[in-house]
């Protein structure tokens, strides 16, 4: 913590001076000549903006930092069979070797928690950002700013408002996520003096929420809705969709209560192994607060049309645009809530992974594919979970009409969004390289499921990956992935989990908003629209019998809604449930063709069903284990450095570690 500390106050220093955005390391080789008037930084809104604004480039980008998806840790993704010997997180995750987030820890650290300290800048290189660096440097960053909010004399009292409540928001935002993935810290809420011992101790987890709390109702109180529609916003019109508001304030207020109100945020908080209500009804409050305004129109986020999901989850990312809005008949639909800055770039791709199968349709050795275990997570397109069973005395459940010789037929359309399967058209090329690779040939046997190069699980992943992102179509190096930190889809789930838990009751509501946990989630399904124009059905009333049972739905929709966007790991930690079976076993599938092949390139349809590759039946369906993790309690929390858990006794080891 102290090395840190010392590195943290060089940079501040450094960049409040100098205004630079290079290296820390520079920080010895600034001339005298070009340091600059302290007070200048402060004096009004443009020049104290300008020093606000490197906070937005301590935001680690967790989706394309290193060109890889290390951000799904959850038992949604398997490694490709000749990539167990690659040092990335995600497998070193899957070994239980939770040491290597940090920077040594494998190669030159592929992860966004951790980068090189010599490394780390707030310019515009995706590369040299980290959480684990880029929160104390940002946290430090903040106090400054806050410590010399008083000079800002010629402002407005709008103006100063805006300052304080970035500064505020960040400085919550910073610890919320350090807590999220450490437990909890000190919370340090002052420039830290740089000759005087460190001896800030640790507090629980909740302590620290409630410290992260405050700041974000601060910044709640003093941020505009929309930065366009208030004077400080008029020179960057337009270009303000990433800036700080109230809206972002209030939801991270309610994810920061609901995470501190979760089962293992309570109990290492020294209380039950279950949901603390008090702290889900705060968490439900918050949330109310922007769903009712954005039901309302009073603030500018809303659900994407489903006529334009697509686009946005399969699509976007070209060209660095960014998933989260739409434009639907001249109306704007803002989905992302907050996202950090996007950097691009065209050397590499987020997909040479992230799409499909890495060996078979990209230069790449290894990739990652969608585990057959994760696939079971979405439902029909009744609504209902594929082992759903019927019975006869719950009106209008009809039970799963999921067959086994046609797995993939009759999903929910989301289904089709996220993964690739058997007899799939994937590559568009005519050319002689990719005739045996234009359908996905993922029976067992097929050249999809070669042993070094092909899919170990008999599925491929493209949500973000349209069809043409491959090296055969040759468009996958114009390809880049930026998902959101937080959109309104993941605000309404969270507000049915918290108001659930919060009052043991899916029929009860916040004090903000008047729709209660059961409306919340349903209006997620709801925006589902399938083939026959119908919505998807909400959740069926099997399972609106208990708040338990209910709350089995909540984290299957959390599952399908949110599939890899970073969200499962922290949910199935804070659930308690990662190291539980069956979420620590990945599986995948083998089966057969019922019609036999022909040409290994273009499978044999049924003269019906010809271009339907869902309506093609298959037999001897099997799941097996491709993985199981050997978790155990310790494997809740990510272990501390060693050499900062040595510092000095208030601030100790994680258990275990």
């Amino acid at each position: 913590m102290k090395i840190y500390n010392k590195i943290i106050l060089y940079c501040g220093l450094f960049f409040f001076l100098a205004g630079s955005t290079s290296s820390c390391t520079d920080y010895l080789d600034v001339a005298p000549a070009s340091l600059v008037n302290p007070e200048d930084a402060y004096k009004n809104f443009v020049n104290f903006q300008g020093f606000t604004e490197e906070l937005y480039n301590c935001v680690p980008s967790f989706c394309n930092r290193d060109d890889n998806n290390f951000f799904n840790n959850g038992e949604e993704e398997m490694w490709q069979q000749n990539a167990t010997n690659q040092g990335a997180w995600i497998w070193q995750v899957d070994l239980g070797n939770y040491w290597s987030w940090q920077r040594g820890g494998f190669g030159n650290g592929g992860s966004f928690l951790d980068q090189n300290t010599d490394n780390f800048s707030t310019d515009n290189n995706k590369r040299s950002k980290s959480l684990w660096v880029g929160a104390w440097y940002g946290i430090r960053r903040a106090n400054i700013g806050l410590a010399n909010i008083d000079k800002m004399v010629d402002a407005t009292p709008e103006e100063k408002n805006i300052i304080a409540g970035q500064l505020y928001f960040f400085r919550a935002w910073f610890h919320m996520h350090l807590i999220t993935y450490w437990g909890g810290m000190p919370y340090i809420d002052y420039v830290l003096p740089s000759d005087e011992p460190l001896r800030l101790p640790r507090l629980t987890y909740q302590q620290t929420a409630d410290k992260i709390a405050e700041d974000f109702q601060k910044a709640y109180e003093l941020l505009p809705g929309n930065w366009d529609a208030v004077p400080a916003g008029q020179a960057t019109v337009n270009k303000n969709e990433l800036r700080i508001n109230k809206w972002m304030a209030i939801a991270y207020l309610g994810k920061n209560y609901l995470y501190a109100g979760s089962p293992l945020m309570n109990l290492s908080s020294g209380g039950a192994d279950a949901y603390n209500a008090e702290y889900c009804k705060k968490a439900a409050d918050a949330f109310g607060i922007l769903l009712q305004a954005s039901e309302s129109g009073a603030c500018q986020y809303s659900l994407i049309p489903w006529s334009k999901y697509s686009e946005n989850y399969m699509t976007n990312g070209q060209g660095g645009r960014m998933p989260g809005t739409a434009t639907v008949n001249n109306v704007v639909y803002n989905e992302a809530i907050f996202r950090g800055p996007n950097w691009g770039g065209t050397d590499q791709s987020t997909n040479k992974q992230y799409l499909c199968a890495g060996g078979v349709l990209q230069d790449r050795s290894w990739s990652q594919y969608a585990t057959a275990n994760y696939v079971n997570y979405f439902g029909m397109d009744t609504g209902l979970p594929i082992n759903s069973v019927s019975k006869a005395d719950v009106p209008g459940d009809q039970g799963s009409t999921y067959d086994v010789h046609y797995p993939w037929k009759n999903r929910d359309p989301r289904f089709y969004i996220n993964f690739g399967f058997d007899t799939q058209k994937m590559v568009n090329s005519t050319a002689a390289a990719a005739k045996n690779f234009v359908y996905a040939n993922l029976y067992t046997g097929g050249n999809y499921r070669a042993a070094n190069t092909g899919s170990n699980t008999g599925y491929l992943m493209m949500k973000f990956n349209p069809l043409g992102f491959n090296k055969y179509d040759n468009a996958y190096n114009r390809h880049q992935v930026h998902t959101a930190w937080m959109r309104l889809a993941d605000v309404y789930l969270m507000y049915a989990e918290s108001v659930a838990m919060g009052y043991n009751n899916i029929n009860a509501t916040s004090t903000t908003f008047s729709q209660n946990a059961v409306y919340a989630i349903n209006k997620v399904r709801n925006r589902v629209i399938l083939p026959n124009g119908n919505p998807l059905p909400g959740v069926a009333p099997i399972f609106l019998t208990s708040v338990e049972s209910f709350m089995s739905e909540v984290r299957r929709e959390r599952a399908v809604e949110l599939a890899y966007e970073g969200h499962r790991f922290n949910d199935l930690r804070r659930w308690r449930l990662l190291i539980k079976s069956p979420y620590n076993v990945k599986t995948g599938i083998s089966f057969d063709r019922a019609i036999p092949e022909t040409n290994n390139a273009t499978p044999t349809f049924n003269f019906l069903d010809k271009n339907v590759p869902q309506n093609n039946r298959i037999e001897n369906l099997r799941e097996y284990v491709v993985w199981q993790r050997n978790f155990t309690e310790r494997h809740y929390w990510l272990p501390l450095k060693r050499a900062d858990a040595n510092l000095y006794p208030e601030f100790a080891q994680n258990p275990g570690w």
